[in-house]
């Protein structure tokens, strides 16, 4: 999968949505799903910033060729991007499993 294949599935599961685009807060749809994982936002605002940072580089690069320059910025951008997925999981596990323990599961008899 390439990074805009990665993005647009990301962004069309987090904003979909059959609510309407505020709920009863008056708060948009952005902000409650950034509040229920924040680590979605970060991401997409890390993939983005890569991005824009290695197109700015891009005057400078030098002897490199524009594919290779080209691959690294993919390579930076969808390693922000599976990085931010990784810690947004391993938080909600944390959160779910060992900072919550009122909320543990029955135990089998």
């Amino acid at each position: 999968m390439t990074g805009e294949n990665i993005l647009i599935i990301l962004c069309v599961f987090y904003f979909t949505d059959n609510m309407a685009s505020y709920d009863n807060e008056n708060q948009s749809k952005f902000m409650r799903k950034a509040k229920e994982n924040p680590f979605v936002p970060a991401g997409l605002a890390g993939f983005f910033g890569i991005v824009g940072y290695q197109l700015i580089k891009m005057k400078h690069r030098g002897n490199v060729k524009m594919s290779v320059h080209l691959i690294h910025m993919r390579v930076a951008a969808q390693g922000f991007v599976v990085g931010a997925m990784t810690c947004g999981v391993l938080y909600s596990m944390y959160k779910e499993y060992i900072w919550d323990p009122a909320h543990k599961p029955k135990e089998e008899k």
